[in-house]
């Protein structure tokens, strides 16, 4: 039997601020809502609880007795998820979908420096130095390491006359390709779900035709999820496998890639850069080899931030918890064995 709406609640831990907490118990209502502000309070709440709004742990999820759904506050599920709550029978969803413009826009922000030079620029800009970065032929050499040399082209280009693949074509995949395909560029991708065609993709491979994009792209971006199948995907075989001046960038998840053979493979002139927004090690320990490459760009977890966030992210839980008390299906649910 089902349980009525006047008689269920929702725990949520930790506790939100007072004016997330009035709009929640509008949308909630007639859904009685426990902002906990203690975990003690949260694990004697939460055994009577149908739904459950926040960090989710073991000792929670083992006082409840009735809990049937879950949202996540995050998109990634790599810290949320352990072995009990993929196992139980609730419903679990995340907050995937709200980030796709703003970290679009990040990945072209990146795309448009190695295009253009606008990094070299500003270095150059710092020290008053005027010199137009030159010719189809230029290179340049840079140090790499003790008593390495490596060279990157020079040449200003369009992004039109460039490829793209991008690894996951998710929602943020999905984005990212519709906007490259405005400016021209030929964009494939890789992702083991999609069978159709997103628009502005020419062509979806799976998963183990990875080399086949890599082989094909200027641009490799990632934009995939931390799962057991992504962690550790790019190593010093799969930057081996890019063209010598292709560029990776990552937007996705840090374990993706492995930083030390990202280093070898740019120390030895194997790929020609790499722009990062996520890391293995976060903060980037600041000694290390990658803020040294001058065809590299390094921002810190940033590519989701808007102001716009915060706001969508009250929205689809709002959304969520009407259509939980009326009944209707609910907006991203996740696979919880495959983490998305």
């Amino acid at each position: 039997m089902e349980t009525r709406a006047g008689s269920m609640k929702l725990v949520m831990y930790p506790a939100v601020e007072p004016e997330r907490l009035a709009r929640i118990v509008r949308a909630a209502d007639p859904i009685q809502v426990i902002n906990a502000a203690s975990t003690e309070q949260a694990v004697a709440e939460i055994a009577q609880a149908d739904c459950f709004f926040g960090k989710l742990s073991p000792e929670l999820l083992a006082a409840s007795t009735r809990l049937r759904w879950v949202q996540s506050p995050t998109a990634s599920l790599e810290h949320f998820l352990f072995p009990e709550l993929v196992a139980h029978p609730l419903v679990l969803t995340n907050m995937r979908g709200l980030y796709n413009d703003v970290i679009a826009e990040h990945v072209l922000g990146m795309m448009l420096c190695f295009t253009r030079h606008l990094h070299s620029y500003v270095r150059q800009q710092m020290s008053g130095h005027w010199a137009p970065i030159g010719g189809e032929t230029q290179r340049q050499s840079f140090a790499t390491g003790p008593g390495v040399q490596s060279t990157i082209d020079r040449a200003h280009r369009q992004l039109g006359d460039l490829s793209a693949g991008i690894v996951g074509l998710g929602s943020i995949g999905r984005e990212i390709a519709s906007r490259l395909a405005s400016f021209g560029m030929r964009v494939i991708g890789v992702d083991p779900i999609v069978n159709d065609r997103p628009p502005g993709v020419a062509d979806v491979l799976k998963p183990a035709q990875l080399n086949e994009l890599l082989a094909a792209s200027d641009f490799v971006i990632i934009a995939a999820p931390h799962t057991p199948d992504t962690e550790q995907m790019f190593r010093r075989q799969q930057f081996q496998a890019m063209r010598p001046g292709g560029i990776l960038i990552n937007i996705g998840r840090g374990a993706i890639v492995n930083l030390d053979e990202l280093v070898a493979a740019l120390a030895e002139g194997e790929i020609a850069g790499a722009g990062l927004d996520v890391f293995e090690t976060e903060p980037l320990p600041a000694e290390h080899a990658l803020w040294k490459f001058p065809n590299v760009l390094l921002t810190p977890h940033v590519a989701g931030q808007s102001p716009r966030i915060a706001e969508r992210h009250l929205q689809l839980l709002e959304e969520n918890l009407r259509r939980f008390t009326a009944g209707k299906p609910l907006l991203n649910v996740v696979d919880k064995q495959r983490w998305f």
